[in-house]
């Protein structure tokens, strides 16, 4: 019980990294394409994965824990999905309706819900649930505006398309990781979370390495010389990652996910704080809806 809540500071942590690896990789998409900023995530985020793993067991005095089919279906789909999300949303991003498929990969909660009392038998309270259901209103709120409506008419449909399977492919890939953590036979939570990062991104290196190598090798050297940023964007990326998977180790995904939102609330705070850019009423009200939903959802949890 003691660990119960710790959840909340873990995946505050993993939203912060994760804002600063999709501004890096979101650069390197336009030097190395989709797919070859996709790998960087995976084959630079890998050896720090490792790294992790090793620390914590070494502090631990914990072994590597055992895995059996179940934790190998519930990783290769966690991986495979996750592979997927994050090429169509590059993908989606690539063209002019960047907010309207932010809005819709935040989404993500509604989904994570139902798909983890399907598949997990992941219980939520009639408050958290409510409070996932208004924190995602209150993300559409912000996002949607008649400037989105005009990137809607702008770029057509296509990444609209794109924007609502990557979302749900992201939430398809939480569940997926999640329940490889719980498939796993023992450990404590932090070496039942690193040990499926590492697995996880062992799968999708070599699954993306064996893409690449097949059908585009001029994306792998591209990652491969811009090594530098590179780098840089896989360490932001696996810290981001095993953070994300503590909070999946000790609570249900949709729970992380809902929190995760706090993060709209903060670049509209750095964007009038820093940017001198005003706040409309239509922000100020699904800034509230946003507040008002992660409080349910915290205090669904108590």
């Amino acid at each position: 019980m003691g660990y119960a809540l710790l959840w909340i500071p873990a995946t505050l942590v993993a939203a912060a990294a994760q804002t600063a690896r999709n501004a890096m990789q979101r650069r390197l998409t336009e030097l190395i394409g989709t797919v070859g900023a996709t790998q960087v995530r995976f084959l630079y985020g890998l050896p720090f994965a490792i790294l992790f793993l090793g620390v914590v067991l070494l502090a631990s005095g914990e072994h590597l824990p055992g895995g059996g089919a179940a934790f190998a279906g519930y990783l290769a789909l966690g991986a495979g999905t996750q592979i997927a999300a994050t090429v169509l949303m590059l993908a989606a991003m690539s063209g002019r309706s960047f907010s309207v498929v932010t809005a819709l990969l935040k989404t993500e909660p509604v989904l994570l819900a139902i798909g983890g009392f399907l598949v997990l038998g992941d219980r939520l309270s009639p408050l958290a649930t409510l409070g996932i259901a208004v924190a995602t209103g209150g993300v559409l709120t912000v996002s949607w505006s008649p400037r989105t409506a005009g990137d809607v008419a702008g770029a057509g449909w296509r990444p609209i398309l794109l924007g609502i399977a990557a979302g749900g492919l992201f939430a398809f890939s939480a569940i997926g990781f999640r329940g490889a953590i719980l498939a796993l036979d023992g450990g404590s939570f932090l070496v039942r979370a690193s040990t499926a990062l590492a697995g996880g991104l062992a799968l999708q290196t070599f699954a993306l390495a064996l893409w690449l190598g097949a059908f585009d090798r001029r994306a792998f050297a591209a990652s491969l010389r811009e090594w530098r940023s590179s780098l840089l964007a896989g360490f932001a990326g696996a810290f981001a990652s095993q953070f994300w998977f503590i909070g999946f180790a000790l609570t249900a995904a949709a729970n992380v996910r809902t929190l995760a939102l706090v993060e709209v609330i903060m670049a509209l705070a750095v964007s009038r704080r820093f940017l001198a850019q005003s706040t409309s009423r239509r922000e100020l009200a699904g800034l509230g809806l946003i507040t008002g939903g992660v409080l349910a959802l915290l205090l669904g949890q108590a």
